[in-house]
């Protein structure tokens, strides 16, 4: 098949020249249906070519900027700045209690309602105590049980004289092992004696307790003055069956009498009717009252002691042992009667701190337990409100106790309210390899806004007055900023006519509140940067057109 060699530069324009020329008139060429398509695409891609050289390549020529569409012109002005941290967050109350019953109970008083404000200490329910009050006083007794037990274990530990005497004999010796009822020591009291002595009874019924008497020793015939102590009421038979009734006489020993002795006596002219023996006033087998070894023997046989006097001291590692028993029963009695005395507390229940009763579930007559009951009433100090900020690990030294907080709420628009770093944690959260420090910031004037509302927060960390400022998205790399040259912006100056017309201008950057940014040098106010127009804020001053 024939084919047609098409010269490889024909353009679409060159082949629409053609087409305009007088036609001559030439044997008719008939190009087969696969050549006319060929033809047609071609000059499709010559178009595409074309515009692609006016739109992307040549601009770039005169400085690398991109095509004029991407631009639009503003002006370098003065503004008022914010610079901060900003964040969500949801606002709590500064404190809140959910109130629990500790004990189970019919509630007696619930003098409240929700809505009231209650000071803390103030009574919100009081329960019926009186099973906890009953368990004191078991609680009581169970203490004084135990006390008195280890004091007489401790006191038995000491063997005393029951009374005044003469030791006559010591039973043990150091070292014994000695148990209840062992006998220790006997002691009698020989210094003063007694005799009973019968008196007919007609005669005695006239003798008076604290007479005089002589009493008359038998053998050496020796009298000793002596005091009547007791006359009996009782008539008894005497020898040859006369009537008599006794009447004991109190003498004090010259130091030769005993109880073997015996003597008769006379009261006044009234003489006694038989005689009898001297009595001790005194004599005892003192025995242990307690278990243990004998460790200290402090008497011996002719020691004259006094009532109470230590004769023997037990110790040893079983006196010590029942000794510590005693000790820890004693104290797990005390432990029970404050667990009791605390738990009576329970059933009086106050506000645990000052607020307002958001919530109250129980009322007068109803049963609670410690198990089953949920909160009784739910109180929220709404003096403040605070909310829980994250802060970035980049951010953290910005931020400061005190700052001011601008805060805002989608549920109350147009208002915005001002809160305080409360504090900064510095127990970070580690996500991915990012950490985050929360930041407690607190409201004290947060009019409408109400606890669980979601926020959010920006933290001023500097305010700056009328500093030169231009949208923070027309600086690029290094710190550096188009500026339109000669020819750049439309005659009216509020479009970009042809950005290959610009240049750059290095600046000094100072705070940025993520919208503006300060220029410190390189620009004066009224001069015209070039913003990409994807990233231009509210351009002023200059215009907003974006040339398309």
């Amino acid at each position: 098949m024939e084919t047609m060699q098409t010269p490889a530069k024909e353009t679409a324009a060159e082949l629409a020249q053609a087409e305009q020329r007088p036609k001559k008139k030439f044997p008719t060429l008939r190009l087969p249906p696969k050549r006319k398509k060929w033809i047609r695409r071609t000059a499709i891609l010559a178009v595409i070519a074309l515009g692609a050289y006016l739109f992307f390549i040549r601009p770039g020529q005169g400085g690398g900027a991109p095509a004029m569409g991407q631009y639009v012109p503003d002006t370098v002005q003065r503004r008022d700045l914010t610079v901060g941290v900003s964040g969500t967050g949801t606002v709590t109350p500064i404190d809140s209690y959910y109130l629990k019953p500790l004990v189970t109970g019919e509630v007696l008083e619930a003098p409240f309602e929700v809505g009231d404000k209650v000071e803390k200490g103030q009574l919100l329910y009081r329960l019926d105590a009186r099973d906890a009050e009953m368990g004191i006083q078991q609680a009581e007794l169970s203490v004084r049980q135990a006390q008195k037990s280890y004091d007489d274990l401790a006191s038995n530990l000491t063997v005393r004289a029951g009374g005044a005497g003469v030791v006559q004999q010591v039973l043990v010796q150091k070292g014994d092992l000695v148990s209840p009822g062992t006998p220790i020591a006997e002691i009698a009291d020989t210094s003063t004696l007694t005799v009973t002595l019968p008196f007919h009874s007609v005669e005695a019924q006239s003798l008076k307790v604290g007479q005089n008497a002589q009493v008359t020793i038998a053998g050496t015939m020796e009298t000793l003055p002596g005091t009547v102590e007791s006359v009996s009421s009782a008539d008894l038979v005497g020898n040859g069956g006369a009537l008599v009734r006794q009447v004991k006489i109190r003498v004090s020993n010259p130091g030769a009498l005993t109880a073997a002795s015996s003597a008769t006596a006379t009261v006044g002219d009234i003489a006694c009717a038989g005689s009898a023996n001297f009595q001790e006033a005194l004599r005892q087998t003192v025995v242990a009252q307690a278990s243990g070894e004998a460790t200290d023997i402090h008497v011996t046989a002719g020691s004259k002691v006094s009532a109470g006097s230590a004769l023997v001291s037990l110790g040893g590692t079983a006196a010590r042992s029942s000794l510590e028993d005693m000790s820890i029963a004693l104290e797990n009695a005390k432990l029970s009667l404050q667990r009791a005395q605390d738990a009576l507390e329970n059933y009086t229940i106050t506000a645990p701190i000052s607020g307002t009763v958001i919530e109250k579930n129980v009322k007068a007559g109803d049963n609670v337990n410690s198990i089953e009951s949920g909160s009784l009433a739910v109180i929220y100090d709404l003096s403040y409100l605070k909310l829980e900020m994250n802060i970035s690990e980049l951010d953290l030294n910005k931020i400061q106790e005190g700052q001011a907080v601008d805060i805002t709420a989608d549920a109350i628009p147009g208002q915005v309210f001002t809160g305080r770093v409360d504090r900064v944690s510095i127990n970070g959260t580690t996500t991915n390899g990012f950490t985050t420090y929360p930041a407690t910031i607190l409201l004290e004037d947060y009019g409408g806004l109400n606890p669980g509302m979601n926020v959010s927060a920006d933290i001023v960390v500097e305010r700056m007055k009328n500093v030169l400022s231009i949208p923070a998205s027309a600086v690029q790399r290094g710190d550096t900023v188009l500026v339109p040259l000669e020819g750049c912006l439309s005659p009216d100056g509020t479009s970009v006519a042809d950005p290959s017309r610009s240049a750059e201008q290095t600046v000094t950057l100072g705070g940025s509140d993520g919208e503006y940014v300060e220029i410190t040098s390189g620009l004066n106010e009224g001069d015209t940067v070039l913003v990409p127009a994807q990233g231009a804020a509210g351009a002023g001053g200059g215009g907003s057109a974006v040339v398309s």
